[in-house]
């Protein structure tokens, strides 16, 4: 099963039938990808989601000038997809981030390994891990997923990253169990506010506003 910001890496037809359904520019950006055998992440579908098909999404490094962001969305067919895997381990992102970040992220991914809490590093910063171009810079966040199994996993989790927040630049979401995800400074904010108890959801298909003890609902008791 498909979730958001999944790697997938794709067939060469998979490629070349992606690329002919952009503009020149995209379609060069594209072959660099298949070139080097770099993946492309699993963005939302698209309104009018056509089965068998996985929508997609590229991100060159920013414009070194200008800091100008491009962002190449497309899709390909469930056949042209060679092998997909979750985002990166903390771990694996570590080299890329600027040395000022590395010892507070080092042991923020200590602890979540110690609590065996899942964490997970999307964006910037994993794409600098992954193809070594520049993405980084003093103004990024670090992207990261949390992936809570029971109530206890969810305020461990949540107490971590409130406490390294304070250290590090740190943004991202909680993925629940049936892949719907909020942004974790939301969670915060709703749980703080009682009267705010509906949070912005996002999954594979849909962008909607539940109730928080909908997701609760998800989470085993512990």
């Amino acid at each position: 099963m498909f979730q958001r910001h999944n790697r997938v890496w794709l067939s060469a037809n998979g490629w070349q039938a992606a690329c002919e359904k952009l503009p020149a520019a995209h379609a060069k950006e594209l072959m660099r990808w298949a070139e080097n055998g770099w993946p492309a992440i699993v963005r939302r579908s698209d309104a009018d989601a056509q089965p068998d098909t996985l929508y997609l999404g590229l991100a060159p490094p920013p414009e070194p000038n200008t800091g100008l962001k491009t962002r190449i969305p497309f899709s390909v067919g469930t056949a042209d997809i060679v092998r997909h895997e979750a985002p990166l381990v903390l771990m694996a992102a570590e080299s890329a981030l600027p040395s000022a970040w590395r010892s507070a992220f080092f042991s923020l991914a200590a602890e979540a390994d110690n609590k065996k809490l899942e964490f997970r590093i999307y964006g910037s910063a994993a794409l600098q891990a992954i193809t070594g171009l520049s993405y980084l810079a003093a103004s990024s966040d670090i992207d990261l997923l949390f992936y809570p199994h029971t109530h206890a996993q969810l305020q461990e989790g949540m107490a971590l990253l409130q406490l390294y927040a304070k250290q590090l630049p740190l943004d991202g979401e909680i993925v629940f169990p049936s892949g719907r995800a909020v942004a974790w400074k939301e969670w915060a904010q709703a749980l703080a506010n009682p009267g705010r108890l509906r949070v912005l959801a996002k999954g594979m298909s849909s962008l909607n506003l539940v109730p928080a003890t909908d997701l609760l609902a998800e989470l085993e008791q512990s």
